[in-house]
């Protein structure tokens, strides 16, 4: 198994995504020899990830050609796993890519579940109904909140993106358990 596979299965851990199936592309021609994990998330809906194992940039047309499949097999959301960088353009695209969603994953991400490690605290994104309720109790607006950034691996691992308002739960002697919550700012 490469480290995008493993990356993949970390996330789907994380995200409580149910695997579905893998299959090695054939087509379309820019992806072919590419891994694809297909899984579901809890709604049901179906999430493609493309693990790229090979050391070659992901390019815009990359990511066009991933859509499209995306689109073509009916997916919510894809995402992108890769072990070399992502370029600019290909940033922007799949940035600008909302129906159907794809998110790049950077190559330091680990290739492990983050949240068994004692240090690190729960983290779990608020439905709006929730951040409205939160905004409200402690009358702010959601920028005066403290900040988090996108491009942290606990964000990157729940799916958080920026505009979230994320609630992170920590164990405390004096407290017991003390709540957090943090606004996701653009990495």
């Amino acid at each position: 198994m490469t480290p995008e596979e493993k990356k993949a299965r970390v996330i789907m851990e994380i995200r409580g995504y149910e695997e579905v199936g893998s299959e090695v592309l054939e087509e379309p021609r820019e992806l072919k020899g590419r891994k694809l994990i297909t899984a579901k998330d809890k709604e049901g809906s179906l999430v493609l990830f493309l693990c790229i194992s090979v050391s070659t940039n992901v390019t815009a047309k990359h990511i066009e050609a991933f859509r499209r499949l995306l689109v073509s097999r009916g997916a919510s959301r894809g995402i992108v796993i890769a072990r070399s960088r992502y370029v600019r353009e290909a940033k922007i695209r799949a940035r600008r890519s909302k129906e159907p969603k794809i998110e790049l994953i950077p190559r330091e991400f680990p290739t492990f579940n983050i949240f068994k490690h004692e240090y690190v605290p729960e983290h779990r994104i608020l439905s709006p109904e929730e951040a409205k309720e939160v905004l409200e109790r402690y009358k702010v607006k959601p920028y005066q909140l403290p900040w988090i950034r996108a491009s942290d691996p606990a964000v990157i691992a729940i799916g958080a993106e920026p505009g979230d308002i994320i609630e992170i739960k920590r164990r405390s002697e004096t407290a017991g358990e003390a709540v957090f919550y943090r606004y996701v700012v653009e990495a």
